[in-house]
């Protein structure tokens, strides 16, 4: 027979776990807001039914429920969508740290502007065109010296700048790797407290939630593996165990272990740097050591790394390293080239003294920086000291000669004007040769007097001209020596005209600013630059070009991956955030169940008092 407090005990269950549905509701509506919350919900389980399967069962109909109990409480989450915003979200920590890296590169080089390189060069060109027109004047010389020193000064602001900057990321890895082990070992305390909790039976569903909220964290900053072990003991099915959290590659090739769930332990990583550069050269997982190639893969701290810049075996890689190795470039040949053209030219003092003394425009304050080593020439660029202590000293004009005498001038072959045309060719097998035209100019038109075959040595051509315009007035080697850097333009194929003067004509053309026109014309030489022919300002060109396109598609991609990850964020919301338009809904049912199990209970309470004090007074 059936017990008479079987609906009492029914309708007791019903109350107790409606209450329990209720206090979760409760629970999940006081956490909407919390970061990395994910609602609970009860899984009512049906109790055992009466009478159970045996030979003494009671004979009854049927088996008979005997109510509901909350068999567990569980987050409402799922794990394949935090395996897609954890690859977006580390997606995003590189392209985010990347594009702001760039960025303050932009903002530094400040292109296009008034106050670029780019314009402050154009400025220098410029005055050594305004200083051919006079080039013995002294307020043109000192803009020219003015110039020279904003050229200086910017390629020196632009070199320590991007090296700030460049040290500002540095700082920001270290603070990065100090948030990587901090995570980490949070991460390995929580994995301890779960271990703890899971084997009595029980859900530690908030510490899933801190451990999952620590763990996307993680992943904006390094690309992670997870994967669960289970706690043992008598821990539930559905209960989410530690998690073991590998470091891997872009392919998912594990590299080391940061969190060890079964040793419960934690990992601390740190970057190490190369001795001479300074750039990252590898990195540590507790004491195991990996090359840096061994990071491939994307987040926050490889952003960072390859901004900031890194070891390829000896070579220097990375956003700002390039940077700087563009500029170094530039300062370098810039200085060798103006250098080159301003020595050749004679100054005021040199044609008064009539002997030749060579002085440089710039210089380098660091004597370690050669054509073999480049490195920090921006950062040491200056205008010369001889520069700086004479104006006089800039080398604007030709040879000084003087006036040729009118008697007993020879020219070539008896006459008195002739002109040379310097040409320059590529033959069928791309070897260059250098050949001169003689004319004859008294003639009218001016008529050939002789071709002379291919040279394919400048310096070979340079002694022949020399011999052939010997004249007892002029010493040929000198007199030719005012030609040399009109020789040297015909290695850039071009043709160009050497006229000789007639008797009684200014040799040399005293004060011509002809030196300052070559070095206005070095802006439009084709020169070897990183391996490329090009000039200074298209080279220049082509690096603030690279610099926009990166930045762009950094940008790009950096809205790419938030758009993404937004994408699946609001997918795992929908899964596991807290809606109170739901939870407003439960709450009213699991209510309703409750008040229809505490009439139950009022119902079985009548009946009690009716069989324990109305049965058996029907004699009285």
């Amino acid at each position: 027979m059936r017990s008479t407090f079987h609906s009492l005990e029914v309708a007791r269950r019903g109350l107790v776990t409606q209450q329990t549905a209720l206090q979760t509701v409760g629970h999940n509506i006081a956490n909407a807001n919390t970061p990395g919350y994910t609602r609970q919900r009860v899984n009512f389980v049906q109790t055992e039914p009466y009478p159970p399967a045996s030979m003494n069962r009671p004979q009854i109909p049927g088996q008979l429920g005997t109510g509901v109990q909350a068999g567990s409480i569980q987050r409402v989450r799922e794990s394949f969508l935090d395996i897609q915003y954890r690859g977006e979200n580390n997606k995003l920590g590189y392209w985010e740290s990347r594009a702001d890296a760039l960025q303050k590169m932009e903002e530094i080089m400040n292109e296009p502007s008034e106050t670029g390189l780019s314009t402050t060069l154009d400025r220098f060109w410029q005055a050594f065109q305004d200083l051919a027109v006079n080039p013995t004047n002294a307020g043109a010389r000192s803009v020219v010296r003015q110039r020279g020193l904003a050229v200086a000064e910017t390629f020196s602001y632009l070199s320590n700048s991007i090296s700030a900057v460049q040290q500002d990321i540095k700082n920001e890895m270290n603070v990065t790797m100090k948030q990587v082990n901090s995570l980490t070992q949070q991460i390995n305390n929580l994995n301890k407290q779960i271990g703890e909790t899971e084997p009595h039976g029980y859900l530690p569903n908030d510490l899933y939630d801190e451990r999952d909220r620590l763990v996307d964290e993680l992943s904006k900053i390094v690309n992670i593996k997870t994967t669960p072990v289970g706690s043992g003991g008598s821990s539930l099915a559905i209960a989410d165990g530690k998690v073991t959290i590998d470091l891997v590659d872009h392919t998912g090739r594990k590299i080391g272990t940061l969190v060890d769930a079964t040793s419960l332990r934690s990992n601390d990583m740190a970057l190490e740097f190369h001795h001479n550069s300074g750039l990252v050269d590898g990195f540590k997982i507790g004491d195991a050591s990996f090359g840096i190639d061994s990071l491939q893969s994307s987040g926050k701290l490889r952003g960072l790394i390859d901004s900031f810049g890194f070891m390829n075996g000896q070579k220097e890689m990375g956003i700002y390293p390039d940077m700087l190795n563009h500029l170094d470039t530039i300062a370098f040949d810039f200085m060798q080239e103006i250098n080159r053209v301003h020595e050749s030219g004679w100054s005021i003092s040199s044609m008064n003294e009539g002997a030749h003394t060579a002085y440089e425009f710039f210089s380098f304050t660091n004597t370690d920086i050669t054509s073999e080593n480049k490195k920090n020439a921006a950062k040491f660029f200056t205008v010369s000291q001889d520069i700086m202590r004479s104006l006089d000293n800039i080398a604007a004009s030709g040879y000084n000669q003087g006036i040729i005498p009118t008697g007993n001038f020879q020219g070539y072959n008896g006459k008195d004007a002739v002109s040379i045309t310097l040409q320059s060719t590529v033959d069928a097998n791309g070897v260059q040769q250098f050949t001169y035209t003689v004319y004859d100019m008294t003639q009218s038109p001016k008529q050939e007097m002789k071709m002379s075959a291919g040279f394919s040595d400048l310096s070979e051509l340079a002694a022949t001209l020399s011999e052939e315009f010997v004249d007892e007035n002029v010493n040929p080697s000198v007199a030719f020596d005012m030609k040399l850097v009109r020789v040297a333009d015909v290695s850039n194929g071009k043709t160009i005209t050497i006229d000789f003067p007639q008797k009684g004509e200014v040799a040399g053309r005293v004060g011509d600013g002809s030196n300052a026109v070559a070095l206005a014309e070095v802006k439009s030489r084709a020169l070897q630059l990183n391996g490329v022919s090009t000039t200074f300002q298209d080279y220049y060109e082509s690096v603030i070009g690279g610099l926009a396109v990166d930045a762009q598609e950094a940008n790009r991609l950096a809205y790419n991956s938030e758009t993404l990850k937004l994408s699946v964020d609001q997918r795992r919301q929908s899964v596991s955030g807290v809606s109170l338009d739901e939870e407003m809904t439960n709450m009213i049912q699991f209510q309703h169940a409750y008040n229809a199990s505490a009439r139950m209970i009022s119902l079985a309470d009548e009946l009690l008092d009716k069989i324990i004090n109305g049965m058996g007074i029907g004699g009285r």
